[in-house]
C-alpha cells in the first residue's frame, strides 16, 4: 500500500493548471481564484487622515498643557480644508483629510471645547492619531497575489484600490457519476436490495462548494459498456472526471477495466482508513479520479485528495490542510497498518469526543462530527493525548 502523502504527491504532480481567464465584477468574485496579481493604482489611504474625532494641530504649537487655541477650521470626512494657520486647531472627524501643516490629532476626550476655541489637555507627540497616506497600500504595490482564493476581505481590498472588475481563473468543469445497480434516486421507490444514492448529493455539494461546475451523469449501471460510455461522454467536456464506486476488486467493479480501454489507469491501495481503494488515470487528456463507494470513504478521499487536486488546478499553491493540536477525551486502539481519520467533535471542555462507531458506511457520523483526527498508523489514543485535528470547515468550504 502507498502512503497518503505518496498518493497526494503523485496527484499534484499530474495537475494541469487551468489557463483560461474570466473577467468578473468584483461584487461577483467571491470564492473565485485570482488569475493575475492585482496592483494598487493609488495610495491607500489616498491622503493623511484622522484616526479619531478630535482636533488637528501643529504639535510644535503645544509646548505644555493645558493650552488653548482658536478653532478656525472644521473638517469632516470627504472634505478638503485650507492649510491650518499657526497656533490654531482644526475640528476634525474620523477619516477626514488633515489640513496642510498639521502633524497630530488630539482626541476629543483629551480636550475641552469652548466658543471658537479648544483647550488641549495633553501634549500630543508628532504623528499621534494620524493614518498616513499609503500606510495600507502604496501605489504600485501588490494588493492581491495571483492564486488567491477571494474571501470577503479580499473583495474589500480590491474595492479599496478602485478595482471594479477582476481577472479570475475559469471555474473547473467536473463530470460526476456514481456506479451501482443497487442505487436509486430520492423520490423513486427503493425496491428490495436497493439504496438511495447519497454520494451524488455529497460529492456534488463538495464540488460546488469549491466553485466547480458539475456535469451530473447520474447513476451508471454495473456493466462495462455503460461505464465506458459514461467515461467517453464526460471526456468530451470535463476538466476532471470523478466517480464513486466500482474501483475495488469485485466482479461488478468495472471502472478500472473501462478506463484501461479508453486511456490509462493507475490504481492504488492507500494505507489510510477509511478510503483504501482509489483509481487515477486519464480518458484521453482528461484526468479521472475514482473514489470508493462507502459514503464516509468517498468523503474522506475527496477532501484529502480530490480537493487539493482541484485547488492546485485553479492555481492555489497551498492545498494541504492545516491541523491544530487538541486534547483527546477518548480512547482508541489504533490500526497497526493504516493511517486513520477518525470522526470527532470538539466539546465544551476544549477536548475531542469520538463518534461511537467509525464504520465507513455511517454518513450520520459526518453530520455529527466537526472534524477529523489524523492518526498515524500504529498509534493508540488515551485520554489526554494531543492529537492532530482537521476542522471540517477547512476541508469542505471555499478555499
Amino acid at each position: 500500500m502507498l502512503s497518503l502523502d505518496q498518493v497526494l504527491a503523485q496527484l499534484l504532480a499530474a495537475v494541469r493548471p487551468l489557463t483560461q481567464i474570466e473577467e468578473v465584477d468584483t461584487s461577483a468574485a467571491l470564492g473565485r481564484v485570482l488569475a493575475q496579481p492585482l496592483l494598487s493604482l493609488i495610495d491607500v489611504p489616498p491622503h493623511d487622515n484622522a484616526q479619531m474625532d478630535g482636533y488637528a494641530v501643529r504639535s510644535a504649537d503645544i509646548a505644555a498643557a493645558p493650552c488653548t487655541l482658536p478653532v478656525p477650521l472644521r473638517v469632516a470626512a470627504g472634505q478638503l480644508a485650507p492649510p491650518l494657520p499657526a497656533r490654531s486647531a482644526a475640528r476634525i472627524f474620523t477619516g477626514a483629510p488633515l489640513p496642510a501643516g498639521c502633524d497630530a490629532v488630539v482626541m476629543q476626550e483629551n480636550t475641552q471645547a469652548g466658543t471658537g476655541e479648544v483647550t488641549i489637555l495633553q501634549v500630543p507627540p508628532p504623528g499621534q492619531w494620524i493614518r498616513r497616506r499609503g500606510s495600507d497600500l502604496a501605489a504600485g504595490a501588490t494588493a492581491l497575489a495571483a492564486g488567491q482564493a477571494l474571501r470577503p476581505q479580499h473583495l474589500g481590498i480590491a474595492a479599496s484600490v478602485g478595482a471594479a472588475r477582476l481577472q479570475v481563473v475559469r471555474r473547473p468543469q467536473v463530470a460526476l457519476f456514481c456506479t451501482g445497480d443497487e442505487l436509486a434516486m430520492p423520490g423513486e421507490p427503493a425496491a428490495p436490495g436497493r439504496i438511495y444514492n447519497s454520494n451524488r448529493y455529497l460529492l456534488a455539494g463538495l464540488l460546488e462548494s469549491l466553485g466547480c461546475r458539475v456535469q451530473d451523469l447520474g447513476i451508471v449501471p454495473d456493466r462495462l459498456a455503460a461505464t465506458r460510455a459514461a467515461l467517453a461522454q464526460a471526456a468530451g467536456t470535463a476538466d476532471l472526471i470523478v466517480s464513486s464506486g466500482g474501483v475495488s476488486v469485485g466482479d461488478e467493479d468495472h471502472v478500472k477495466a473501462a478506463l484501461a480501454s479508453l486511456g490509462r489507469l493507475d490504481t492504488w491501495q492507500i494505507a489510510m482508513k477509511p478510503g483504501k481503494p482509489l483509481a487515477f488515470g486519464r480518458v484521453g487528456e482528461v484526468p479521472f479520479i475514482g473514489l470508493p463507494g462507502n459514503p464516509v470513504s468517498s468523503f474522506v478521499t475527496f477532501v484529502l485528495l480530490v480537493r487539493p487536486f482541484l485547488l492546485r488546478s485553479m492555481g492555489i499553491a497551498s492545498v494541504r490542510p492545516r491541523a491544530q493540536r487538541l486534547r483527546a477525551d477518548f480512547s482508541w486502539k489504533g490500526d497497526a497498518q493504516r493511517r486513520e481519520f477518525l470522526r470527532v467533535r470538539r466539546n465544551d471542555r476544549g477536548g475531542l469526543d469520538l463518534y461511537p462507531s467509525q464504520n465507513a458506511a455511517l454518513l450520520t457520523s459526518l453530520a455529527w462530527a466537526d472534524g477529523l483526527v489524523d492518526l498515524p498508523a500504529g498509534q493508540a489514543v488515551t485520554p489526554g493525548d494531543s492529537l492532530a485535528f482537521l476542522a471540517l470547515s477547512d476541508l469542505t468550504g471555499p478555499p
